[in-house]
């Protein structure tokens, strides 16, 4: 099978989001026979049917959608590298494409990674941060489509390389008012009782917490479920719940929205970050003088 290229992929793309290859060309600004021609080869590359013809278009067959997906990351890679090399031209000598955790990031990591950028010999070092969660963070870094992640050292690591970063303290924030406000510290069974505010998505806190209770033999109970955890903190507020969340994060809001911080007691509710990488030979010199930075700050932590 011959090599794909990137215009085939876009017309596939262009096509699919179109509903029509007609739509399609006149978004690409190409004539439509063009665009035919292409996706036919890209049909007898693979030996199986791309699209399904349809009374009012076209829709990707199971196979298309697959190649769509494909196509759409491919697509965005290649974007990637073209906005990189405009950096070096630019000046830029050296770029890192760093994936964390919403906690790291909601924490120290912004500030941490400025105070590497503004130091004299890494002035002319790009870090762009991006969120993922600790899932995909290993599965990047394990294919080699990312070079560094930050992320809570219980995920499954395995066959990567690991340095310690910082610490966080995972606490119970409830309004004053709330049954456990006079509590000092608790263990995360004693909130079950209660109805939680969760973050959005498979978080590796909200993980932990659903085997704890499963251990327990009981439930979560969610009242809501918000995007960020500002979000939560103002549901709290509310007293339509408790939520969860690193006391470094909760502690700058607590007092202006009179909310009490109670440590948990749980061994797993005090957390490692870890800075990942596949190994030191295969990352970029821009990159591991990022890592060495990150690694030194937990000494300091």
């Amino acid at each position: 099978m011959k090599d794909l290229d990137l215009t085939s992929m876009r017309y596939f793309v262009a096509v699919c989001e179109a509903g029509s290859l007609s739509r399609a060309a006149e978004r690409e600004n190409v004539v439509t026979s063009a665009i035919s021609k292409r996706l036919s080869l890209m049909e007898s590359q693979f030996g199986i049917p791309l699209l399904q013809r349809q009374h009012r278009g076209v829709v990707p067959t199971p196979a298309g959608e697959t190649l769509l997906e494909h196509s759409r990351a491919m697509l965005s890679s290649a974007q990637r590298v073209v906005q990189d090399m405009a950096s070096f031209a630019g000046g830029v000598r050296g770029q890192v494409r760093l994936l964390a955790t919403v906690s790291s990031i909601a924490e120290c990591l912004p500030d941490d990674v400025a105070l590497f950028m503004k130091q004299p010999q890494h002035r002319q070092i790009q870090v762009h941060i991006q969120e993922a969660s600790s899932r995909e963070i290993v599965r990047r870094l394990r294919e080699g489509s990312a070079s560094v992640g930050v992320l809570w050292d219980a995920a499954d690591l395995q066959g990567l390389c690991t340095l310690p970063y910082r610490t966080d303290h995972i606490s119970v924030v409830v309004q004053a008012s709330h049954p456990l406000g006079r509590r000092k510290q608790c263990a995360f069974v004693d909130t079950l009782p209660y109805e939680h505010v969760s973050l959005e998505g498979t978080t590796a806190v909200n993980s932990r917490m659903e085997r704890a209770a499963a251990i327990a033999g009981q439930r979560i109970t969610y009242r809501a479920t918000v995007s960020n955890f500002e979000s939560a903190l103002r549901v709290v507020r509310a007293n339509l719940g408790l939520s969860i969340i690193p006391r470094e994060i909760a502690a700058s809001h607590a007092a202006t929205l009179g909310l009490k911080i109670i440590p948990l007691t749980d061994e797993w509710a005090k957390r490692r970050f870890a800075i990942c990488y596949r190994s030191k030979e295969l990352l970029p010199k821009s990159a591991a003088l990022l890592v060495d930075y990150l690694a030194g700050l937990a000494k300091k932590d």
